[in-house]
């Protein structure tokens, strides 16, 4: 046992520099001002404040509605695709979600600049409509170019926890709905949704923080205007130098993540009958 307390100091050091750290000082600069020494440290909340800033607010609520809906659209083709994966021998599942998720081995950069292609107002799409004698269509730097590349990125991270609970569910209380004189529609909503629901609580939280959060995807096809929660930040960070304000929104957004993760939690909770 003392062999293996010594193994895991290596990786508490490492953790402690790659994440306790880090966190320490984005909240650090979150509560100080500009051009504080570590000897003169002056406190503020003036960082939170400025959030109040009817730019900011759009800034949130606009993140709040791409999010939401990419996170309902994922949603639904998500478990209608999982759900026909779990159909499959085991083998076959392992080849099916291996598919899903071969998308996610090429960088983010790339998959978006193939939508650029696609979308582009002289791109694939807009060649197609011409050989049909169809008018263009505008769909660069709007909500729709944004939402899909976000959807496409983030699809398998709906996918694979709901294949995972749909893949462990116990198919003997499938089978006793029907004994007991269920339809199919019944049986899906009383039994395959209520014990697929813990997939479908992660998908959605994993979804929706990482759409609120993204910023390569908003800049390369929303264009330069078109600011979200990653690139309001970024922004703070890269081009304004404001850390202190920069680190009092990721603070925020992370506070908003873990409320989230506990709401979430608490309705799987409830849904299990309180069972861990």
């Amino acid at each position: 046992m003392r062999h293996f307390k010594g193994l895991a100091k290596p990786y508490v050091v490492w953790s402690f520099l790659l994440i306790v750290l880090p966190l320490i000082m984005v909240i650090l600069y979150s509560v100080t001002t500009e051009g504080n020494s570590l000897l003169t440290i002056h406190f503020t909340l003036e960082n939170f404040t400025k959030i109040t800033d009817p730019i900011y607010l759009s800034v949130f609520w606009k993140s709040l509605q791409i999010g939401l809906v990419t996170t309902a659209i994922c949603l639904l083709l998500a478990y209608p695709l999982a759900f026909f994966i779990a159909k499959f021998d085991e083998t076959s599942q392992s080849i099916l979600i291996l598919i899903v998720t071969i998308p996610m081995w090429i960088n983010t950069l790339l998959r978006t600049y193939a939508w650029i292609s696609l979308l582009s107002d002289n791109g694939i799409i807009n060649g197609l409509l011409n050989v049909l004698g169809l008018s263009e269509q505008t769909m660069m730097y709007t909500n729709f170019s944004v939402i899909i590349g976000l959807v496409c990125d983030l699809l398998p991270f709906m996918v694979i926890p709901i294949h995972t609970s749909l893949a462990k569910m116990d198919h003997s209380m499938v089978e006793a709905a029907g004994d007991l004189g269920a339809n199919r529609f019944q049986t899906f909503t009383k039994v395959i949704l209520k014990l697929s629901l813990p997939g479908v609580i992660s998908g959605v939280t994993l979804v929706f923080l990482l759409s609120i959060s993204s910023f390569v995807i908003p800049v390369l096809l929303g264009g330069h205007q078109y600011v979200l929660i990653g690139n309001l930040i970024e922004n703070q960070f890269i081009s304004v130098g404001d850390w202190n304000f920069g680190s009092a929104i990721s603070v925020i957004l992370a506070v908003a993540i873990l409320l989230l993760m506990g709401v979430m939690k608490k309705i799987d909770n409830d849904d299990n009958g309180g069972e861990n």
